[in-house]
């Protein structure tokens, strides 16, 4: 049986406990609409409340640190996040390979560490606008992604991945609809390579300036799973009109 649509929104560095009555509202209406999977990701901050908010959608981190404890001020390990309230965690987000520094090694051990965890994972992968232009962007994609998944016995039930190319993060520019399937099928083809048969599971993502008016064209792609969706998720309104798009093409 296909999974339903998975429509996640990152909250990102904004959020305060005014931005609660923002997820409760999400989590009446993803009660109306069982046919796709909603979840929040929160800043850690917020993890705890949303999850106390929020019983029906997913709750989730924006990241973890790979070891399980130590002298790292300022860091969260994944036994923490768990602990918090989140059932998943979203790794190797461009911001955070561009502003950390983060490779796909790092993506990689921070992944294995989520698992044992307990927790999902949702691990990024895009391309930059210069590498699309240069042709480059399937290999780039599909290198990053071999590099970033765990190599943890039977993981591919609990991981999702998100295609998100980084030239459209935040910027109001989206891929085409062919570019996006050709890219979905290009990852799908690295996960079978990785997890073999247990590869048709996972779920493919798309991010990238997502909204309501574009949902339902980008999620019609054949691999396309769901979403992964950033500034639209902050409000309620703008985010349900995503889930609505995923519900209708699901029907």
């Amino acid at each position: 049986m296909a999974k339903r649509p998975y429509i996640v929104g990152n909250w990102k560095m904004h959020g305060t406990r005014s931005m609660l009555a923002e997820a409760r509202a999400i989590d009446r209406a993803a009660e109306r609409l069982m046919k796709v999977e909603v979840a929040l990701a929160p800043p850690a901050t917020l993890i705890h409340a949303t999850r106390k908010e929020a019983d029906l959608i997913g709750v989730g981190a924006q990241d973890c640190h790979a070891a399980e404890g130590g002298a790292y001020t300022g860091d969260i390990s994944a036994a923490m996040t768990k602990d918090a309230g989140a059932g998943f965690v979203i790794l190797g987000h461009s911001e955070r390979r561009t502003y950390h520094q983060e490779t796909d090694a790092d993506v990689q051990a921070k992944a294995a560490s989520a698992l044992a965890a307990g927790l999902n994972v949702i691990i990024c992968i895009g391309e930059t606008e210069a590498q699309r232009e240069a042709g480059e962007a399937e290999k780039i994609v599909a290198a990053q992604l071999a590099g970033s998944l765990p190599q943890t016995p039977d993981a591919g039930d609990r991981i999702t991945v998100a295609y998100e190319p980084v030239w459209a993060i935040g910027t109001g520019k989206t891929p085409t609809v062919d570019d996006v399937n050709a890219m979905h099928k290009a990852i799908r083809e690295t996960l079978h390579s990785v997890y073999g048969d247990a590869a048709s599971e996972i779920r493919i993502l798309y991010g990238g300036s997502v909204n309501a008016q574009n949902a339902a064209e980008l999620l019609a792609g054949p691999e396309v799973g769901g979403a992964l969706v950033g500034g639209a998720s902050l409000s309620a309104e703008s985010f349900v009109g995503i889930v609505v798009a995923a519900a209708d093409g699901a029907e």
